[in-house]
């Protein structure tokens, strides 16, 4: 045993199968930063208040999740960096929506799962 890891696995090919499962290093990664971004609930108030799909300013998101508008801007980053949230220009007014592309529906449905949440929720 090294590591606290067994030399030889009981059922090799279960373990075959389940390592088949695993991400490699680089999507590992990736995944880490998402669930990061997880781990705040201002950032989960985002993306619930962005499922909508309805495009919102920054001013408004900051008022429908109860934040300043410096503090939504900085959550807001993460998000875009991730891209998980894409920012729009239409003239002067920046609005933002969740992407529709893999990043933004992982975290959309992550998300939605906390729905269960809700107090009455069967």
């Amino acid at each position: 045993m090294q590591n606290g890891i067994p030399d030889r696995p009981l059922d090799p090919e279960a373990v075959r199968s389940a390592s088949a499962n695993l991400l490699p290093p680089r999507d590992e990664r990736r995944m880490k930063e998402m669930l990061e971004a997880l781990c705040d609930a201002t950032r989960v108030k985002i993306v619930q208040a962005l499922s909508a799909q309805t495009p919102l300013a920054a001013g408004d998101l900051a008022h429908v999740i109860g934040r300043s508008r410096s503090a939504t801007s900085q959550h807001l980053k993460v998000l875009r960096e991730l891209d998980i949230v894409l920012a729009t220009r239409q003239g002067n007014v920046v609005r933002y929506e969740l992407s529709k592309e893999l990043p933004g529906n992982v975290i959309e449905n992550a998300v939605a799962a906390f729905g269960a949440l809700r107090t009455g929720a069967a």
